[in-house]
């Protein structure tokens, strides 16, 4: 009975988190074109880069989303400082977690939309193939280069895991809906 109570109001705490988002990006857009019609070009820049940061921000939180559960006995830490990373990447969308248990642990790495993750595509098509071996993981196929899977969800989203053996990070990663990781964002 409590489950049912509450499920009505997650929704509506989540409806009100998203809806509070998409309205400053809406103020702010509203605030950039404002900046535009006063001839205050510098702020318009500057309004329209908080928006775009906004919108980053929103899809990171979905990223997130498609990190798998910890295993039985393992925990999953996720970094909330992902955003920040991918500044040095040149800037795109990303979530990471690190998984420990059993004495091992391991992170679990996403990213898209940024220059890293083009240049991973050519890697891993045809040159890639003589830099590591191709294991399969779930639908998708991955390189495994010493120890460290990397894998090329729709040519646009890298999936890379490492820090623990191959066999322990494999059914972690086979947990991801690859099918739904290809779609999202578009």
């Amino acid at each position: 009975m409590l489950r049912k109570t509450l499920l009505p109001f997650a929704l509506g705490v989540s409806l009100c988190a998203h809806t509070a988002v998409a309205d400053e990006f809406l103020e702010t857009l509203d605030a950039a074109r404002v900046a535009y019609e006063d001839g205050n070009i510098q702020d318009t820049l500057e309004e329209l880069a908080y928006a775009q940061q906004i919108v980053r921000d929103m899809k990171t939180a979905g990223f997130t989303d498609f990190l798998p559960p910890a295993p039985d006995g393992w925990t999953r830490e996720i970094n909330t400082d992902m955003g920040a990373a991918m500044a040095m990447f040149g800037g795109g969308v990303g979530a990471e977690a690190t998984y420990a248990g059993n004495g091992e642990s391991f992170n679990v790495t996403i990213m898209a939309d940024n220059a890293m993750v083009q240049g991973f595509a050519g890697m891993l098509s045809g040159v890639g193939q003589l830099m590591g071996k191709r294991v399969r993981v779930g639908s998708e196929k991955f390189m495994n280069q010493d120890g460290e899977l990397t894998g090329l969800v729709d040519n646009r989203i890298l999936v890379q895991a490492s820090g623990a053996a191959v066999e322990v990070m494999i059914p972690v990663l086979e947990q991801i809906d690859f099918e739904a990781m290809g779609g999202f964002g578009r």
